[in-house]
C-alpha cells in the first residue's frame, strides 16, 4: 500500500486549532464533528492554510454550522476551484 504524502500540518490529523479560545474563554464542553469538503478545499487544508481564529459553531435548523472559517483558495487548482 502506498504511503500518504506528508502534509505541513500536524501529524495527528488535526488541520486547525483555535488555541486562543482556550486562553480567553472557559470551555465547558467539547464536540468533535466532521465536515464534508471537496477538491481544492481539501488541498488547501493539507497545506495548513486554514484560519479559524475568529470562527465559531452555531446550531441552526437541526444542523451545526461553522461560521467565519477561512479556507483560502488552493492556487495550483484549475477552474474547478471552490
Amino acid at each position: 500500500m502506498a504511503k500518504k504524502p506528508q502534509t505541513k500540518g500536524r501529524g495527528d490529523g488535526l488541520v486547525a486549532e483555535n488555541r486562543r479560545s482556550r486562553r480567553e474563554y472557559a470551555v465547558e464542553d467539547t464536540l468533535e464533528a466532521g465536515i464534508m469538503l471537496v477538491g481544492s478545499e481539501v488541498k488547501s487544508l493539507r497545506e495548513g492554510r486554514a484560519n479559524i481564529a475568529e470562527s465559531y459553531a452555531s446550531v441552526e435548523d437541526g444542523g451545526l454550522y461553522l461560521i467565519n472559517c477561512d479556507i483560502p483558495i488552493y492556487t495550483a487548482a484549475n477552474r474547478f476551484n471552490h
